[in-house]
C-alpha cells in the first residue's frame, strides 16, 4: 500500500513519479520527471529539480529488483537542482543546495547551508558538516570527513585507496575553515590542518599542520597563512573568517560578534 503523505500547499508538476512511504511537507516545489522513491522524507520549502532521483536504489536492490529500507531525509530550504541523484541512508541538514548533475552516494550524513557544486560526485559514508562549500566537478571519496566552513574549490579529488585496487579504504579529513583550491589531489587518509591553504594544482601526499600553506607535488610548506597578503591592497587575507561573510552566519555581525553570541547559547 501506497502511503504518501503530500502536502496541500506542495506543487508536483507533470510527469512526477513518487514510491511508497513518501511525505512531502508544505511550500515544496517538485518540478517536471522528477523521481521520488520509496522512504523519502522532504521537508518544507525545498525545491526538487527536473529529471532528480531522490532515494536512489542501492546495490541490494538489484538481485531481487526490491527496494529495501533506506531511508532518505532532506531538510528545510533545499534548492536541488537538475538531474541531481541522492541515494538512500542519508540525512541532509536544512537549506542544501546543488548545481545540476551531483551525485551523494549513500550512508552519509550532511549538516546545514552545504553547497554542493554541478557535476560533482560525494562517495558513500562520508561525513560533511555545516557551511560547506563544494565547488563543481569535486570528488569526494569514501569515508570522507570535511569539517564546518570549509571550502573546497572546482576539480579538487578526495582519494581513499592507499594501495589500489583494495579493499583498504582510509577517507580524508578536512578540518575547520581549511581552503583546498582547485586541481588539488589529496591522498587517503591525509588530515588537512584547521585554517590551512592547500595551493591550486597540488597534490598532498601528508598531513597539514593548521594555519599552514602547502603547494606543489608533493605538497610542501611554503609559509604560514597569516603571512599572506592581498595582492592590491597589502592587507592580511587570512584568518579568511575575519575578511569574508557572504553566506556566511556572521554576515551581518563580523565573526568575534558571532562567535561571542555562539558561546553564550
Amino acid at each position: 500500500m501506497n502511503k504518501c503523505i503530500i502536502s496541500d500547499t506542495a506543487t508536483v508538476k507533470e510527469n512526477v513519479i513518487i514510491g511508497n512511504n513518501v511525505f512531502i511537507e508544505d511550500d515544496c516545489f517538485i518540478d517536471y520527471g522528477a523521481i521520488i522513491r520509496d522512504n523519502v522524507h522532504i521537508k518544507k520549502g525545498s525545491f526538487i529539480g527536473a529529471r532528480c532521483i531522490i532515494g536512489e536504489y542501492l546495490i541490494d536492490f538489484y538481485s531481487d529488483r526490491i527496494n529495501k529500507m533506506h531511508p532518505l531525509i532532506i531538510g528545510e530550504n533545499a534548492l536541488i537542482r537538475s538531474e541531481t541523484i541522492i541515494y538512500g541512508d542519508t540525512t541532509i541538514g536544512n537549506n542544501f543546495q546543488t548545481g545540476h548533475r551531483v551525485t551523494i552516494r549513500e550512508g552519509s550524513l550532511i549538516g546545514n547551508n552545504v553547497r554542493i557544486g554541478t557535476s560533482s560526485d560525494v562517495q558513500e559514508e562520508c561525513i560533511i558538516e555545516n557551511y560547506v562549500s563544494l565547488h563543481s566537478n569535486v570528488f569526494i571519496g569514501e569515508k570522507s570527513v570535511i569539517k564546518n566552513f570549509v571550502w573546497i574549490f572546482p576539480h579538487v579529488i578526495l582519494t581513499n585507496d592507499p594501495t589500489p585496487p583494495s579493499q583498504n579504504i582510509i577517507g580524508s579529513t578536512i578540518e575547520e575553515y581549511a581552503v583546498v583550491s582547485a586541481g588539488s589531489i589529496i591522498l587517503p587518509g591525509v588530515n588537512i590542518g584547521s585554517e590551512s591553504l592547500v595551493g591550486a594544482g597540488s597534490t598532498v601526499t601528508k598531513n597539514v599542520e593548521k594555519e599552514t600553506v602547502v603547494v606543489g607535488n608533493p605538497a610542501k610548506k611554503i609559509c604560514l597563512t597569516k603571512d599572506i597578503k592581498n595582492k592590491l591592497t597589502g592587507q592580511e587575507v587570512y584568518p579568511w573568517k575575519y575578511n569574508f561573510s557572504r553566506g556566511m552566519p556572521w554576515a551581518n555581525l563580523g565573526y568575534e560578534q558571532w562567535l561571542k553570541n555562539e558561546k553564550l547559547k
